[in-house]
């Protein structure tokens, strides 16, 4: 487990270096902010915004691909599926859009997958641009396809989130038929804690049960029981250890 954790902080390290290395600070000018708190303060504040807008590509795709590895055969981020569908894949995921925001059915992903793969290679086809899956998986004949969020999702995005993930499992079963395909979102913490992450809000489009994992439901997923707190000591230890480079790289903008 040492080693899996000396990996991770060295991944989060170079991460957070390269990002050192390409940040360059907002250059909208807000005077009273800078004379009250100091140009240090509004970089590192700047930089802090900087790094949430793509925390997910940044910090946690390489974590979390650091941290499958032991559990995974193959693991890749930010993959095409492919650009191909069936017409017919395309209907059923619209009948099951339309079912859902008429709240006349609730989601069940296993039903879903089922109807989407019993037409994903007949008939003509379409070729659509689909989103990129944040995080490939696959071990044995099992492949999961990964939608990385920020951890309070714009509830209007929702439908689109469902969509994406039903989309996905139509074009890689159209080229892989073989696979047994899950799509699902992931959520890297619980910004409520220690209060229950307010799944509600994703109720009416998402099966709670298949389609989403929260905090330690998955990092344990990635990396078995206990990897969500192994996580979280890794960055505790990264941020004792790199404080000193961190203020050092904010001194030079004091001036």
């Amino acid at each position: 487990m040492q080693t899996l954790k000396n990996n991770i902080k060295n991944r989060l390290i170079l991460s957070l270096r390269n990002k050192f290395e390409n940040y360059k600070p907002e250059t909208s000018s807000m005077p009273f902010h800078t004379r009250l708190l100091g140009k240090d303060r509004m970089a590192l504040y700047s930089f802090i915004q900087s790094l949430n807008t793509n925390f997910g590509t940044s910090i946690f795709e390489p974590v979390a691909e650091e941290l499958a590895k032991a559990y995974f055969d193959k693991i890749e981020r930010q993959i095409a599926v492919t650009n191909t569908i069936t017409k017919e894949a395309q209907r059923v995921i619209q009948d099951i859009m339309d079912s859902l925001e008429s709240g006349n059915s609730k989601p069940n992903k296993n039903e879903e997958i089922a109807r989407i793969l019993a037409v994903s290679q007949s008939g003509e086809t379409s070729i659509i641009k689909p989103t990129k899956v944040d995080l490939f998986l696959q071990k044995g004949n099992n492949v999961y396809l990964i939608d990385i969020k920020t951890a309070k999702p714009n509830k209007g995005g929702f439908k689109e989130f469902k969509r994406t993930l039903l989309t996905w499992i139509a074009c890689f079963a159209y080229s892989n038929p073989n696979f047994n395909i899950q799509s699902l979102i992931a959520i890297p913490y619980n910004p409520y804690e220690l209060k229950p992450y307010e799944r509600w809000t994703m109720a009416g489009m998402l099966d709670l049960q298949a389609e989403l994992k929260v905090a330690h439901e998955f990092w344990d997923f990635l990396g078995g029981t206990g990897s969500y707190e192994l996580i979280l000591s890794a960055f505790e230890e990264v941020g004792c250890e790199m404080r000193g480079e961190i203020d050092e790289y904010f001194k030079k903008f004091q001036k």
